[in-house]
This record gives C-alpha cells, structure tokens and sequence, in this order.
C-alpha cells in the first residue's frame, strides 16, 4: 500500500484460531486499510495492505489454494 496509514488509535485484534503458543498475528482495520503485527512485538514492524488485497488474501487461505 503506497503512503503511511496512521495506526496511532488502531483497535487490533488477533485470530480466535490462534493458540496460547505466543505465535500470534494480530490485525486492525484502519480507515480504507487492513494493518498486521506480530502479537509478541506490538511496538515492532507492521505491514498495512488495502482492504481488497487483504479479502483476497484470506478468500485465498479459506480455499486452500
């Protein structure tokens, strides 16, 4: 996604799929953009894509493709 999305008051929610393992994404959705971080590093990197890649990202993973 081009340009910086403002993740300052971002609500972020992680998988009801993952474990107590500590291996966890979690993901906020930001205005026209869908935002990811590792759960274990809030403060660290985050990766932004816009809503349609991320649909299709996931409608990817449900089909198993």
């Amino acid at each position: 996604m081009s340009g910086q999305t403002d993740l300052t008051n971002a609500v972020w929610r992680r998988s009801s799929h993952s474990g107590g393992n500590g291996n966890c994404v979690e993901v906020a959705t930001v205005g026209d953009a869908v935002a990811l971080r590792d759960s274990k590093d809030p403060d660290g990197p985050k990766l932004t894509f816009s809503r349609a890649v991320w649909s299709d990202f996931v409608a990817t993973l449900k089909n198993g493709s």
